[in-house]
This record gives C-alpha cells, sequence and structure tokens, in this order.
C-alpha cells in the first residue's frame, strides 16, 4: 500500500467513526427515552416539555414495572412468548440445517428446481399467504393454540438458504474422510457437520428469534384468549387498557426486550464469526 493511500484511509478513520457514532446514536436514543420513562414516576413520563430532559429521570422508581407485571398479566405472556419462540427456533434449526445440508451436500433429482423454489420463496412476503395460511389454520382447528404460532414457521427458506450458503463453504475432505470411516450421511452431518457449524446455527438462532418474538399480525389473527397470547399482542391490548398509563408501557416495553438482548448477549461471539465468514466468503 502507497503512503498516499495510507494517508487517505488514516484520513478517513476519523469520519468512519464520526458517522457510526451519530447512527449509535439515532438508535439509542429511543431505547433511552423508553427506559427513562420506565423509570420515572408515571405523572412525569410526558410532563418534561420534551427535549433533551426527557432522556434523564429526575426520580428513579420501579413502581412501574411493578403495576405493568401485576395489570397486565405479564408473566403468562411472558412464558407464552419464551414457549413460542424456543421452540420455533429449536425445530427450525433442526429442519432448516438438515433441508441446507441436502441441498448443498447431497444429490437427489430435482435438487436444483428445489433450490430455485426456495431462492423464489425468501422474496415472497408473509402477508401475501397469511390468509391461506389461516384458511389452513382455521380447518385444522389450531386457532387460538400454541401450534398455530409456531408450526407454519418452523421451516424457513431464508434459513434454509443460510445453512445452504455455509454448508457449501465447508471443505469436502472432511466429509470424505469420516465415511471412509464408515459413516453415513446421518452420522457425518451429526459428527462433523454441525460441530464446524456453529457460527451459522447461532446466526439462524439469533434472527429466528428476533424474528418470531416480535411478530404480531399472525398472532393477532389466530390467538383470542390470554393463556395463548404473546408479547406483542399482550403490549398492543395493555397501552389501549384504561387507565392508560405511559409509565407502565414503557416498563412493559423494556420487561419486552430484556430476553432479546439476553440471546443476543449468549450468542454474540458465533454471530460475529458466523456474519465475518460470510463476508470473507462473498
Amino acid at each position: 500500500m502507497s503512503t498516499l493511500t495510507k494517508r487517505r484511509s488514516g484520513h478517513n478513520i476519523p469520519l468512519h467513526y464520526l458517522l457510526s457514532s451519530l447512527v449509535a446514536v439515532v438508535m439509542l436514543t429511543p431505547l433511552v427515552f423508553m427506559l427513562a420513562g420506565a423509570l420515572k414516576p408515571n405523572a412525569d413520563v410526558l410532563a418534561e416539555g420534551g427535549g433533551w430532559r426527557a432522556l434523564v429521570p429526575t426520580s428513579v422508581s420501579l413502581d412501574n414495572f411493578v403495576s405493568a407485571w401485576e395489570r397486565s398479566s405479564f408473566g403468562q405472556l411472558l412464558f407464552n412468548s419464551l414457549l413460542v419462540c424456543g421452540l420455533t427456533v429449536l425445530f427450525g434449526l433442526v429442519v432448516n440445517s438438515m433441508f441446507g445440508y441436502a441441498l448443498a451436500r447431497l444429490r437427489w433429482t430435482s435438487r436444483n428446481v428445489v433450490l430455485a423454489v426456495v431462492v423464489a420463496l425468501i422474496i415472497i412476503p408473509f402477508e401475501a399467504l397469511a390468509i391461506p395460511l389461516l384458511l389452513m389454520v382455521t380447518e385444522l382447528g389450531w386457532l387460538d393454540t400454541y401450534q398455530a404460532q409456531i408450526i407454519p414457521f418452523i421451516a424457513n427458506p431464508f434459513f434454509v438458504y443460510l445453512f445452504y450458503s455455509f454448508f457449501l463453504s465447508l471443505p469436502r475432505e472432511l466429509e470424505e474422510a469420516a465415511r471412509m470411516d464408515g459413516a453415513g450421511p446421518w452420522r457425518t452431518f451429526r459428527s462433523v457437520i454441525v460441530p464446524l457449524s456453529r457460527p451459522a446455527y447461532a446466526s439462524v438462532a439469533i434472527l429466528s428469534f428476533l424474528m418470531t418474538w416480535g411478530q404480531l399480525l399472525w398472532p393477532v389473527m389466530v390467538t383470542r384468549s390470554e393463556s395463548v397470547r404473546p408479547l406483542p399482542v399482550g403490549m398492543a391490548v395493555f397501552q389501549t387498557l384504561p387507565p392508560i398509563q405511559w409509565g407502565d408501557i414503557m416498563a412493559f416495553a423494556a420487561l419486552m426486550t430484556v430476553p432479546m438482548l439476553v440471546v443476543f448477549l449468549i450468542f454474540q461471539r458465533a454471530f460475529v464469526q458466523g456474519v465475518a465468514a460470510q463476508a470473507v466468503k462473498e
């Protein structure tokens, strides 16, 4: 690299950090406002007159969290969301990874056609499938159940393609060595491919959890009772529940973000490794 190139890249570093800092501020400001509102007494949430003062609580209280938990049956809603998200992610990792491995490594009739269909399905928005899917769920008698929120979202073409792309980057020599030792396709996949694909599994787990955790349209369509209602629907109902307490609403939103942060922190390192591996491959 020439001296001129080094100088140019060096001059770009402060601008890069400046733009990154501005983006971070824009992204974090709503979260800070939410947390500040959750910690304020309810009467002070919208009484600051706006501006930056709204981001700094004058007095700190946890009463809003207690009130939101009790008024909204937050415990039941949290259990519903954790159950739906957990099972969707767990079964999805198994199904999508096996499907992706079959497309990447196994040779069978019409494999390329199926791969083309998977890619085509990625661009179809869920809203286009919601009504036909609702009719199918109704015919099966699954309305207001957990399975209506889990089973339709286990197989995901986007995640299948992510696994397919990652498996293509793995060296075939490892699989050939396993087969020479007598391992079949299933044993090779379980003992060789899965341990090497932890970054891909972590990336898909985080993305699947985030997509399922924040889903609102489908649960609104298929749930009727609080016993199976997830957190996004519970929040939509809670914010219209009289008396409207903005401190409680902010506390509800803050509590709802905690599981997402926990999941990301747990899988953060593997997620970054997966993204970096895909970037290097591209």
